[in-house]
């Protein structure tokens, strides 16, 4: 079981590592080269299931890990967690981990107002909505065809 789990875990993340290091150094900067035609490309990337592939072997790698420490530790967690070993992949099983919660977050370069502060100024400055008309006695009459309504 532990070599058919390590197999998986290899060779996941040899995938997965060996796919970003392509994407990163070589496939983006040319895509960005390329201009406005490199959206066939990246389409095409879709189409064949690159993102599900990478998101797959990411999963796998970091499933087949952790499964991989619990056997190794014997069941005892916290007393393989103190030892060096076991803060090192446990260092990499959190880097993997996180890596695949925040794989599709993105640093906007904002410049300008934000909308949400475009809209709480607006909201500041924008003028005080008028009184509502009540249907109770104390207030003022309704027009007639409000009070047809209301009748």
């Amino acid at each position: 079981m532990i070599l058919v789990l390590r197999l998986l875990h290899i060779l996941s993340g040899a995938f997965w590592y060996g796919s970003i290091m392509f994407n990163a150094r070589f496939l983006l900067p040319s895509l960005g080269a390329v201009g406005p035609g490199a959206g066939a490309v990246v389409g095409q990337l879709n189409q064949r299931g690159l993102p599900q592939a990478l998101m797959g072997a990411g999963i796998v790698n970091v499933a087949s890990g952790v499964w991989l420490m619990f056997l190794v530790s014997g069941g005892a967690m916290g007393d393989w967690m103190r030892s060096p070993m076991g803060r090192t992949l446990a260092a990499g099983g959190t880097f993997a981990i996180l890596d695949r919660l925040l794989h599709n977050s993105h640093v906007l370069d904002i410049r300008g107002r934000s909308y949400g502060l475009r809209d709480l100024e607006q909201a500041v400055t924008r003028p005080a909505p008028s009184p509502r008309r009540t249907l109770n006695a104390s207030g003022p009459p309704l027009p007639a065809a409000a009070s047809g309504l209301a009748l």
